[in-house]
């Protein structure tokens, strides 16, 4: 009996380092894309331009695509209705953006701050469920400083100053939270090898 007991949990641990290595792969592979999307956005976002719409409307599209790779590799650390949320409104900011693009840059930003909002909202839920795999401090610290990107946005849309390059900072910083995150958990897992 204390074989199949032995054998079981031995599964399980399996099962989450696994999981907790999807999720760090995932978050370099973020922080990667982050980068270069901010990258290309802040050298051709200088106005509204088809490199800026198609940079603008793919940046959600790859949250939506990162979430679904999130809720089929992380298992049972998987905060299921928080992820689909973070799907629907990256879906909806896509299809936002790419609505409003035409309309000028103050409404680009609207869009881009409201989504930040919510979505910061969301992380900060996620990160906050998932405390106990570890490498979620950054993901929390993250997800605040979206809400609080997601309000400048949404004042700078209103402002003289609207200008979409700002953006790109956004992306940059969310980018590092995520290198952050995923270097946390790669000490995490190298800890539960030893």
């Amino acid at each position: 009996m204390s074989a199949s007991v032995h054998t079981g949990a031995t599964a399980v641990a399996s099962d989450a380092a696994s999981n907790t290595k999807a999720l760090r792969d995932l978050y370099f592979l973020r922080f990667g894309f982050a980068l270069i999307w901010a990258i290309l956005l802040i050298v051709t976002a200088k106005s509204i331009n088809p490199g800026a719409i198609a940079l603008l409307v793919i940046y959600p599209l790859f949250d939506v695509v990162a979430a679904i790779i999130d809720f089929r590799s992380s298992g049972s650390s998987r905060p299921k209705a928080p992820l689909y949320i973070n799907i629907a409104l990256s879906l909806a900011a896509a299809i936002a953006l790419a609505a409003v693009v035409g309309s000028g840059t103050p409404n680009v930003l609207r869009v881009w701050g409201g989504w930040a909002i919510a979505t910061g909202v969301v992380q900060l839920i996620v990160a906050i469920l998932r405390w106990r795999i570890g490498g979620q401090l950054a993901q929390i610290l993250s997800g605040g400083l979206s809400v609080l990107a997601g309000v400048g946005f949404l004042m700078v849309a209103s402002g003289p100053n609207a200008a979409l390059t700002t953006v790109g900072g956004y992306a940059i910083l969310g980018g590092i939270f995520f290198l952050v995150s995923a270097i946390q958990l790669h000490l995490t897992i190298r800890k539960a090898v030893k």
